[in-house]
């Protein structure tokens, strides 16, 4: 009997010190950009060295990191799609939405520059003359942020995606930043990248920045608390505390001292959202 009660109390307090464990840690949804350019893994542990909590993150494009938060799976979300994110807002699945960060997107091709728009600064101009000239252009084609940015800006060159699909030279892959690049690279083609990816990413080839500066190719970065009434399982209390510690002085300047090759990637911007 005594052996009986002695295994049961240590069941017991495995039980107790597993739980507390699980509770000292979240799940966020994150576009691939931040963890493609190293960012999260940068300042990530920062955090956890300060309060404990270990923050595990599933990247992916912010269509499926909204998707995965309405379904339960994450506990706070950071994302760049404006218009996804108000949706998501508005279906009352967050309950607070927060500017973080800010960097640009750029379009890169090739050296070559086949459709001539290398050095300009008109990003819908460009994206007239890669389809007039039919010069290959590789689509994320994934539902995030960067995709949405895309044919937001095709749509305004006249473009829509069932126009575009029909086309050889437009490539849809159905993948991440870093696939898209390696696509590009392969193909001496042009794409969207975010200019963080871009700058951690290893394999140029012959790629080479074509257009930037257009104050269209903004990327704002947000980060979305859930909303107890959809979320009430979710570990929203210490995911408050990562969300917090983002825009507080000391995750901003964190933010804006992670560098690659000596160039900042993001630029804080919570206490002034662009």
């Amino acid at each position: 009997m005594k052996i009986r009660f002695v295994l049961a109390l240590i069941a017991t307090i495995g039980t107790i010190h597993a739980g507390s464990a699980a509770e000292q840690s979240i799940v966020l949804a994150s576009t691939t950009s931040v963890e493609a350019s190293g960012l999260l893994a940068d300042i990530v542990p920062q955090f956890t060295a300060k309060t404990g909590i270990t923050v595990n993150v599933v990247a992916q494009g912010t269509g499926k990191a909204l998707d995965t938060a309405r379904r339960g799976d994450a506990d706070l979300l950071l994302v760049h799609d404006p218009e996804a994110e108000q949706q998501f807002m508005d279906e009352g699945h967050g309950s607070t939405r927060r500017q973080i960060a800010w960097n640009d997107f750029i379009i890169v091709g090739p050296s070559a520059d086949p459709a001539h728009v290398k050095g300009g600064n008109d990003s819908v101009a460009a994206l007239k003359s890669i389809a007039s000239a039919q010069a290959p252009f590789v689509s994320r084609g994934d539902k995030s942020g960067t995709n949405a940015a895309e044919l937001r800006l095709w749509k305004i060159a006249g473009q829509t995606p069932d126009t575009l699909n029909k086309e050889k030279w437009y490539r849809d892959i159905g993948g991440g930043m870093g696939q898209a690049l390696n696509a590009a690279s392969a193909m001496d083609a042009y794409t969207l990248s975010d200019r963080g990816t871009w700058l951690s990413f290893n394999n140029k080839g012959p790629l080479v920045v074509a257009i930037e500066g257009d104050p269209r190719l903004t990327n704002r970065y947000d980060v979305i608390e859930l909303s107890p009434q959809k979320h009430a399982g979710a570990k929203l209390a210490i995911a408050k505390v990562f969300a917090d510690w983002l825009v507080s002085s000391e995750g901003q300047q964190a933010i804006g001292a992670y560098q690659v090759n000596r160039q900042k990637l993001f630029n804080p911007s919570a206490g002034s959202p662009k």
